[in-house]
């Protein structure tokens, strides 16, 4: 599971690093900017920003209807292949908003007509135009309209305007694109998986795409991985990361990072007891983490001022002076990254 760790000591680039974990959960903005700066070593948030303009990496909901952060490239297949299924429960979430298919198809085509020839618009301006070509957009609608146009491949989220998601035509933002066969995308995927999150297991790889066991063990056997025993649990592996070993030392990563949030069994990483104070409440908002060798000890908050950023660390083990040395040092990149000087605040 360290491996989730190695994507900026082996990639250069924001594309490199997303293609590198295959996808990378991304419904927070800010959270999935720092999993990136946080593995791209020295790369402040306006360069992270900036690559993303790039048109290299786009964001959509790909699977589990969770938006992610994935190669545009790779988009398409990969709402055929894993968002699909998504799609396939949508009739009720219709049926409970009072949204016929035809009034969710016909939005669809509104969005598409008014992004056509490069444009971009805001998410108010989407919800605006789809109002104005005779879909009314009321209460909950808005998010299920956009979120059925990305889903079938039309739209997909382009970068911020301000604080403000801006929405473009996902054959426009992505021109060129891969078409493997199905079995070459199952593949694909659980190369993608567990070079960055192994070893782990099968069911993890389920859990994580929404696919079938069956797909998953067809996208395991076909992903050329090696099995591993751990304590008597059958888990798979990249070669060349069993053979790299275990990355070491203290690690700040954001709340909805994939160390934590590409699994269903977080048991390798950190205690129940613990992850009650991770996820408090249980209600999926998971707090930023401080890591030492692939273990979790402190969670942690930051405040953006002026002139500092104040972090406040609340240890989930018992701290040592070292130990508070070491999570200090550990936060001076995420200063770098926005530009300010941290300073951090213990709570015991």
């Amino acid at each position: 599971m360290n491996s989730l760790l190695l994507g900026g000591h082996r990639y250069q680039t924001v594309l490199g690093v997303t293609e590198w974990f295959g996808a990378m959960q991304a419904q927070d903005l800010n959270s999935v900017l720092w999993s990136l700066g946080t593995r791209l070593p020295g790369r402040p948030l306006p360069a992270i920003i900036a690559e993303t303009e790039q048109r290299h990496v786009v964001r959509t909901w790909p699977m589990r209807g969770t938006v992610h952060l994935i190669p545009s490239a790779d988009a398409h297949w990969m709402l055929e292949l894993t968002g699909v299924r998504a799609l396939a429960g949508a009739a009720k979430r219709r049926e409970f908003l009072g949204l016929s298919e035809a009034d969710a198809d016909k939005a669809a085509e509104i969005l598409g007509a008014a992004l056509a020839g490069g444009g971009r618009l805001t998410r108010s301006a989407c919800v605006a135009a789809i109002n104005e070509g005779g879909v009314a957009v009321a209460g909950q609608l808005g998010y299920h309209l956009l979120w059925y146009a990305s889903q079938r491949g039309v739209t997909a989220i382009a970068p911020n305007e301000g604080s403000e998601q801006t929405f473009v035509l996902l054959d426009e933002w992505a021109p060129a694109r891969n078409s493997p066969s199905r079995e070459e995308a199952l593949g694909i995927l659980a190369h993608r998986y567990f070079r960055s999150h192994g070893p782990t297991t099968a069911k993890d790889f389920a859990g994580w795409t929404m696919l079938p066991m069956k797909d998953a063990r067809a996208g395991i056997a076909a992903a050329g991985l090696t099995p591993v025993d751990v304590e008597g649990t059958e888990m798979w592996a990249e070669p060349a990361v069993l053979e790299a070993g275990p990355v070491r030392g203290w690690h700040a990563l954001p709340g909805f990072d994939e160390y934590l949030l590409g699994y269903k069994d977080r048991s390798m990483m950190a205690t129940p007891e613990m992850l009650k104070r991770i996820i408090p409440g249980g209600n999926g908002v998971f707090q930023s983490t401080l890591v030492r060798d692939g273990k979790v000890m402190a969670v942690w908050k930051r405040t953006l001022g002026k002139k500092a950023v104040s972090i406040a660390v609340s240890p989930l083990v018992e701290f040592t002076a070292e130990d508070w040395a070491a999570a200090e040092e550990a936060l001076q990149p995420y200063g770098a990254f926005v530009g300010l000087p941290v300073t951090v605040k213990k709570l015991e």
